[in-house]
């Protein structure tokens, strides 16, 4: 029997995020976290391949039939993934570098994705003790672990910071010239900042009006939080105003914007960029 998205299905996808995030803790606060290096220079942890063995057999758990597509686990060829219609997108550790740092700004990501967009998404931060979560059609919630350790959950939309000026997810020390250029065109605004995928959920949860991404991303690090923005009412689109699509060949996330609902001028502001929205730069592959 297929499995339903209902609010008992993310109340186990979040116990086995929050299972993960134990996982990661354990060698976090410890002495070695084994750091090694990919192919493409980014770093790997003992941590990222401890949390992808738990999520990795828990989702078999959940629905062996769908399959998983795990940063950690094995490259999966496009001949075999284009035909999956629904499959698990995962990032074990999201913010290997906020790892390293321990600023605790790093997360555990879930999507269920069905046909090319997230129709669920989990993203937990074990350090912070905050899991935002949501589906279409049931909506999104952050949950929060408070002093007294009680647990704290509250639904959320991206109706936006509800400020005079617009709240933007970016950071100046690491624009590039086109962000730069992006920023300078908006209306008066502040920043906000936030490591990981932690990022769109600020759009999500309303702390943000819009995250402008132009920098490299790849599938995993965006579905799990792409499907808690959906899920909250918000957009995450390409520079041409087109959803994100997911599964595809590289695996590699065009440059895109998050959107709350407030409405902004973001089309205009992307102007003076001087970048063609229909013939984007391809991003060079994350490190």
């Amino acid at each position: 029997m297929a499995i339903e998205i209902t609010h008992t299905l993310l109340e186990r996808l979040n116990a086995l995020a929050r299972q993960a995030g134990d996982a990661i803790l354990e060698i976090y606060r410890g002495v070695d976290p084994q750091i090694t290096y990919k192919k493409d220079d980014s770093p790997l942890t003992a941590a990222d391949l401890a949390s992808h063995e738990v999520l990795a057999a828990g989702l078999r758990q959940l629905d062996g039939e769908i399959p998983v597509l795990s940063e950690e686990g094995a490259s999966i060829a496009y001949e075999e993934r284009r035909s999956w219609n629904r499959f698990w997108s995962v990032d074990p550790l999201d913010g290997t570098k906020e790892f390293i740092k321990q600023n605790g700004e790093f997360t555990v990501n879930i999507a269920l994705v069905e046909h090319g967009q997230p129709v669920l998404g989990i993203v937990y931060a074990p350090v912070l003790g905050r899991t935002y979560f949501g589906a279409l059609g049931l909506g999104a919630w952050r949950s929060e672990t408070v002093d007294n350790g009680a647990v704290m959950t509250q639904a959320v939309q991206a109706e936006g910071s509800g400020d005079s000026e617009l709240a933007v997810v970016a950071s100046r020390s690491h624009a590039g010239d086109h962000l730069t250029a992006f920023l300078g065109a908006l209306p008066p605004h502040r920043l906000v900042s936030m490591g990981s995928s932690l990022k769109l959920c600020l759009v999500a949860d309303g702390t943000a009006d819009l995250y402008p991404r132009l920098g490299p991303t790849m599938e995993w690090d965006t579905a799990a939080a792409h499907g808690v923005v959906a899920a909250a009412g918000g957009q995450v689109l390409d520079w041409a105003g087109r959803p994100l699509v997911y599964n595809k060949p590289d695996l590699l996330n065009p440059f895109f914007i998050v959107l709350g609902q407030r409405s902004v001028l973001w089309r205009e502001a992307f102007a003076a960029t001087g970048l063609d929205a229909d013939n984007m730069p391809k991003p060079p592959p994350r490190k």
